[in-house]
């Protein structure tokens, strides 16, 4: 760099200019109306090579605006994974479309994202709403191992191998279906209206697992009935239009809060701390979390003092970035053996009582007291059980949201 380069206002400029040419600046500076609106954390590798296809993958946003853009990850790749062309459009049910739009990556069609790597595309005009399903669609003309999110609770969809370029289909090419989300992990809405993005972060709880289970027997995918799904749907129908805030799920099954010494060879390196920043802190707007962890712990061989440990780090973490945090105890679950469920309570009489966590805690939100079995408290509430005595069915997952204060939120 030159000499004049150096000097403090020019060196300046030069930066202004540089952050408005490039998307993830831009999504960093505060004020520039940006948030995350739907979000799913990428756990693996999926077991299937694409070659010369297209996939399409539905994403319900919890809140609308005038323009999006989405987030694409090869974090688990072994290798580059190139997509040569990506449409954004309003999902018409199924695999149909309308509405769609070409996305770029920095000007360009075709983006090649690195083993381990990530991009945001650019922004592109579309006028979305509370609820919508978006249709990221893109194609892959050689051979890619997608990253995933293994439960999407609904479908997603695939053409044939080798049938080529698809992304503005109608749908009827898209004759495969998939349960699991690929390759893209975030969607942007452009809505400066908006007060912020709250983060559900945690494991199978928030990730949904049970949110499909209707009743013995009975099974509703597709129809968003997580917690979270119907957070978001109550802070559209009852907060007033200056405090609305979107809602992006960090939820991966299976993971801990701590690095606990059972963990299984999957789920390492899905803690909470190794995956906060990649997960929760580069979304965008987000002002709060929810953090509902800790059952796997227990589970995983993790004491009390492992788990509080990890909470205070990753609290700290949050709050430093000037994000709410909302802590849920960590609620029951068969099986846990007499020493889990004293590091349970341990757990739990810390974050109620407040202690360490006063500084860093914003508020308790005690979904325990919404699913314990009165009759046996260290179990699940019957009508919520999946049976597993581990997850609440959609009759849990609604008594959950309806539990939430949304004043603690705003």
């Amino acid at each position: 760099m030159s000499d004049r380069l150096r000097t403090p206002a020019i060196a300046t400029a030069v930066l202004a200019v540089a952050a408005l040419l490039t998307p993830a600046a831009e999504a960093e500076r505060p004020g520039t109306g940006w948030f995350t609106s739907w979000a799913q954390s990428q756990q693996n590798l999926a077991p299937v090579t694409l070659h010369d296809q297209s996939l399409r993958m539905i994403t319900r946003l919890s809140q609308g605006g005038s323009a999006v853009r989405i987030r694409v990850q090869n974090t688990f790749g072994k290798q580059p994974l190139t997509i040569d062309r990506t449409t954004v459009a309003i999902s018409a049910g199924w695999a149909a479309v309308e509405s769609t739009r070409d996305l770029t990556f920095g000007g360009r069609r075709a983006v090649t994202i690195p083993a381990g790597g990530e991009t945001w595309s650019d922004r592109t005009t579309l006028n979305t709403v509370p609820g919508n399903d978006i249709a990221v669609s893109m194609h892959v003309a050689g051979d890619v191992v997608p990253g995933r999110h293994e439960s999407a609770f609904r479908d997603n969809y695939l053409t044939p191998p080798g049938s080529g370029e698809h992304t503005t289909d109608s749908g009827a090419a898209y004759t495969q279906k998939v349960q699991s989300t690929y390759v893209v992990s975030a969607v942007d809405v452009y809505n400066p209206r908006l007060r912020g993005t709250v983060v559900p972060f945690g494991s199978s709880v928030v990730d949904g697992v049970g949110s499909t289970n209707c009743g013995p027997g009975c099974t509703e995918l597709g129809t968003s009935k997580r917690w979270t799904d119907v957070l978001a749907r109550r802070i559209v129908a009852e907060l007033p239009r200056d405090s609305q805030l979107a809602v992006a799920n960090a939820g991966i099954s299976g993971t801990t809060s701590a690095i606990c010494p059972r963990t299984p060879a999957a789920f390492v390196g899905l803690d909470a701390l190794s995956r906060l920043e990649r997960d929760v802190l580069a979304l965008h707007g987000v002002t709060d979390v929810i953090y509902y962890y800790g059952t796997n712990d227990l589970a995983n061989g993790c004491t009390a003092n492992d788990i509080l440990a990890s909470y205070r780090t990753v609290f700290g973490r949050l709050r430093a970035a000037g994000i709410a945090v909302h802590v849920t105890p960590i609620t029951s679950r068969l099986g846990y053996s007499d020493q889990n469920n004293v590091d349970r309570h341990a757990v739990n009489d810390f974050v109620k009582r407040g202690s360490d966590c006063s500084d860093s805690c914003t508020s308790l939100m005690d979904f325990d007291q919404v699913l314990e079995d009165p009759i046996r408290p260290n179990s699940i509430n019957p009508p919520y059980d999946t049976g597993d005595g581990v997850h609440s069915n959609i009759k849990g997952q609604q008594a959950i949201a309806d539990y939430i204060a949304l004043k603690a939120l705003v």
